[in-house]
């Protein structure tokens, strides 16, 4: 006869749903998918572009490996999720940054944004984008000049006097001649990333592979990145400050951490809309938000801040593009949304 008593049952909620994917593999794919962007960045600047994405990468394990110790809580790095903010955040970084600089944006967005808050999951930031801004508000000088990849690569370790600093073309683009930047560099120059600009987000081809590869992996919906850079790509042509529409606009979606941010970053699970129609207001409002910082803020890019500032308006767009539960009418929708 069957004990009954000393049965061990467990009961879940439904639909009881089972699936391959793990937070690990997840992330493991996000990793692949940032890999041509990196190797374009070891071409593009040199040797000092991969030991700086090292150096953050083992600061941001670090990081959390030791506040979960001291918290005598279970250990999380095995997720991989501190490596692809490790990664996420050099990108965004300027590759002759000093390594102790990046040590602080890991910690930053490790133990202050992540883990304080809970771990993977219950950030309502971008730790990446949170530590970019960070550094950006303290080491300014730094996070404001960019080496110039025809001058000459950056140097693994030494002294960076000799490296070669110049303007990205969103800089000239706001304050400087906008047809010496086009004869400068060309739409192809712009697309395939030999520009200035931070490590990993230069190369918008790079970047759009990664991406696509994150779409046919079903890791990341189509409807954030393409609203986003729909969005800027729009205003842009519509609006332009010089020049031609289509030639501004190029410029525009091609000169800087666009792509990174929407395929990267905007897309983040903890931080971002969960439906569908969300997901395609998010971007929308990125894309906002992006292309006004850029025309009427001091400062020439907008990606880091438009996508904090819609990590902050995710809760109030799930509450208002939640589908309505099987059953329920729009009567009775209603009525419990006005209690």
């Amino acid at each position: 006869m069957t004990d009954y008593k000393n049965l061990k049952l467990i009961a879940t909620s439904n639909p009881h749903i089972r699936g391959s994917e793990t937070t690990r593999s997840i992330m493991l794919d996000v990793i692949i998918a940032m890999l041509p962007a990196l190797a374009f960045a070891i071409f593009n600047f040199g040797l000092r572009a991969l030991t700086l994405t090292a150096v953050s990468v083992v600061g941001c394990l670090f990081w959390e490996w030791l506040y979960r110790k001291l918290m005598k809580k279970p250990q999380s790095i095995g997720d991989l999720s501190c490596v692809v903010t490790g990664m996420l955040l050099a990108f965004v970084c300027p590759v002759h940054m000093p390594y102790w600089m990046i040590l602080i944006g890991d910690f930053f967005a490790i133990i202050v944004v992540k883990q304080l808050f809970g771990g993977i999951g219950k950030n309502f930031l971008n730790p990446a984008l949170a530590g970019r801004a960070v550094l950006l508000a303290s080491y300014a000088g730094t996070m404001t000049s960019w080496v110039d990849p025809a001058a000459g690569k950056a140097p693994i370790i030494g002294s960076m006097a000799d490296v070669v600093t110049t303007a990205t073309p969103l800089a000239v683009m706001k304050t400087g001649d906008f047809s010496a930047l086009t004869g400068t560099y060309g739409v192809s120059n712009m697309f395939i990333g030999q520009i200035p600009g931070s490590l990993g987000e230069v190369s918008a081809l790079a970047l759009l592979i990664g991406g696509a590869y994150l779409i046919w992996r079903k890791v990341i919906n189509w409807q954030t990145p393409v609203s986003y850079i729909a969005t800027v790509a729009v205003l842009t042509f519509l609006f332009p400050k010089q020049g031609s529409g289509l030639e501004w606009m190029l410029y525009s979606i091609f000169g800087g951490g666009l792509f990174l941010g929407a395929f990267f970053m905007a897309t983040d699970y903890a931080t971002s809309p969960v439906t569908k129609k969300g997901q395609l207001i998010f971007g929308i409002g990125c894309g906002l938000f992006t292309v006004l910082i850029r025309y009427f803020g001091s400062y020439n890019e907008g990606v880091c801040y438009s996508i904090m500032v819609m990590n902050l308006l995710v809760a109030l767009i799930d509450k208002y593009t939640k589908p309505t539960r099987f059953g329920v009418v729009k009567s009775d929708k209603k009525e419990a949304a006005a209690k």
